[in-house]
This record gives structure tokens, sequence and C-alpha cells, in this order.
């Protein structure tokens, strides 16, 4: 018996590549997105960490400015760096909300070919056995008639 072959297995194996490394560039980009956001969680600690020390100069018995200022100035950097953390974020959050859809898209091309193979075989394998009880009836109708 022949085994069955798929016509379509190099464009099902295509497909497969495709939607690998579709899968490939998303996780990339959810490890870019994990680093942004650990990145941004960094800066809130140092504005937390900033105003402390902030604060704790105000309860010291002299006032130096120059610090006070000194915070303060570091206080709006961060604030300008925080907006620009989460403006990056939100931006590979819609970039890998499309990498996603694209994932789906490539897993659906490759599930309908795998169910198309699927179906292909079995239709293979049942005119395979239709052919075999025939030529099994054959056989027993040819030593039943001699």
């Amino acid at each position: 018996m022949k085994k069955f072959k798929f016509r379509l297995q190099v464009v099902l194996d295509m497909r497969e590549n495709e939607l690998e490394q579709r899968r490939i560039e998303a996780a990339k980009i959810l490890t870019v997105l994990k680093q942004q956001e650990e990145k941004l969680n960094n800066i809130i600690q140092s504005q937390h960490l900033n105003t402390e020390r902030m604060e704790n100069l105000y309860t010291l018995d002299t006032l130096d400015i120059q610090q006070i200022e000194g915070h303060r100035g570091y206080g709006l950097k961060l604030t300008v760096d925080e907006k620009n953390q989460e403006r990056l974020i939100k931006n590979t959050k819609a970039i890998l909300e499309r990498k996603q859809i694209e994932v789906r898209e490539a897993h659906k091309k490759v599930e309908v070919l795998k169910k198309l193979k699927e179906k292909q075989e079995q239709e293979y394998y049942k005119e395979f056995q239709l052919a075999e009880t025939k030529e099994l009836d054959d056989i027993t109708s040819a030593r039943f008639n001699r």
C-alpha cells in the first residue's frame, strides 16, 4: 500500500514556519514590553524616593535651597520620563496587539490546511479500504465460481 501524501504539504510547512515566525516576533515584543514596564516601575520608585528625600530636607533645621532645587529639577525630569515611558508602553502594546492578530490569522491558515489534510487522508484510506474490500470480494466470488 502506498503511503498517503498530502499534495499541499509544502504550503502547510510554509504556513507553519510563518506561524512560528509570527509567534517568535510576538514573544520578542512581549519581552520588550515587560522591560519597558519594569523601567516605568523604576522611574516611579525613583520619584517616590526623590519625594521622600525632598520632604526630609524640609524637616531639617537649616534649608538648603540648592539641594531642594536639585530634587525639584530631578522630580520634573522623572515626571517627563514617566510620561515618555507610558507613551512608549502604549505604542508597544499596540504593536503587540497587531502581532497577536497576525499570529491568529496565521494559525487559522494552518488549521484550515491541517483539516484539509486530515479530510483527504481519511478519504484516501476510505478509498483504499473500499478497493481492498472489492478485491477480496472478487477473490471470494472467483473461488466460489470454481
